[in-house]
């Protein structure tokens, strides 16, 4: 096993493909090759896993940006792979297809851990909401909401281009017939082989490529459903904090009512208060209970006038 560093053109002229191939899974166009793929082509399959684009063929893989996250994470999941002592005196599967499998097991396992990491501070803010309304509580909800988002939507489009690829039998074909002399008829998915060995060993290949598939498409999906599950509880969660909120602020509207009728019954006692204050003789002053009588009924009118306001209002379900 070695490695060594090659250009485009070097690229091109060694793996046979197109230029338009290589645009599926060069990174620097991730703008409009963003979408998980597997192509298969005559001599190689291309591979696009988020940070992992690589190109296998039949005795080597070229990786794009080798040092990224998803790089690392497939060479050190393909390297034991790769070693003898690993094998366990069974029968090695084709090297194209140890990298299609390290591809897929190290995209899942990375989303599995960022599923068991998310997991956790969902369950625990559960746990304290809505009792709990604090500005960092609410923070740490929506950054795991939004991590949920795209997790969910990262194990999906990875579901679907499993699904694709297992819908497909004239593309799972191609891939068993790689370095072969063979050929699939498009009509009806025949195989033909110039040597029966191959053909039979194309469709053990066949078998074991489909289990491969639907192993991690099973976990691809228990990935999936798992944090689409997390995601309605948040926002379920979200829906009851909205509910909350708006019955607070409701009391406090409730409140803010009385406080202003009461203002206005007050400010109507004033206002008498203020009438009987000027500097004008209505001959009430020269009685001696006129003071009280005109405050009692001051106090008496304000009281009256509030509560016939707060009967009004809670017969019109305003309170």
């Amino acid at each position: 096993m070695s490695s060594k560093k090659i250009n485009r053109r070097q690229l091109l002229k060694s793996s046979g493909l197109r230029l338009r191939d290589i645009r599926s899974v060069d990174p620097s166009l991730w703008m409009t090759n963003s979408m998980p793929s597997l192509l298969v082509r005559e001599q190689a399959l291309l591979l696009n896993l988020g940070t992992l684009r690589a190109i296998a063929m039949k005795e080597r893989v070229f990786v794009f940006d080798y040092n990224r996250e998803g790089g690392r994470a497939f060479l050190k999941m393909l390297l034991p792979r790769l070693n003898p002592k690993n094998t366990n005196g069974g029968p090695a599967m084709p090297f194209e297809l140890e990298v299609v499998e390290a591809a897929l097991l190290s995209r899942i396992q990375r989303l599995e851990r960022k599923l068991m990491d998310v997991e956790p501070r969902v369950a625990a803010l559960l746990e304290v909401l809505p009792n709990r309304l604090t500005a960092s509580v609410l923070e740490q909800l929506r950054l795991s909401k939004q991590a949920l988002v795209e997790l969910g939507s990262r194990a999906g489009s990875l579901k679907q281009m499993l699904l694709d690829i297992l819908e497909d039998p004239h593309e799972i074909r191609r891939i068993c017939i790689m370095g072969r002399n063979c050929t699939v008829r498009r009509g009806n998915n025949d195989m033909e082989c110039s040597l029966s060995s191959d053909k039979q060993i194309a469709e053990e290949e066949e078998e074991e490529i489909e289990m491969l598939l639907e192993n991690y498409l099973q976990r691809c999906e228990s990935c999936h459903g798992q944090a689409e599950r997390l995601l309605d509880s948040a926002k379920e969660m979200e829906d009851s904090i909205a509910v909350n909120l708006s019955s607070r602020r409701l009391e406090v509207s409730r409140v803010e009512l009385l406080l202003q009728v009461g203002t206005f019954c007050v400010a109507v006692g004033a206002l008498v208060a203020g009438i009987f204050g000027m500097n004008l003789r209505s001959y009430l002053e020269e009685h001696v209970c006129a003071f009280w009588l005109t405050t009692a009924g001051i106090l008496v009118g304000a009281i009256a006038a509030f509560f016939i306001m707060y009967s009004y209002l809670k017969a019109r379900k305003i309170l």
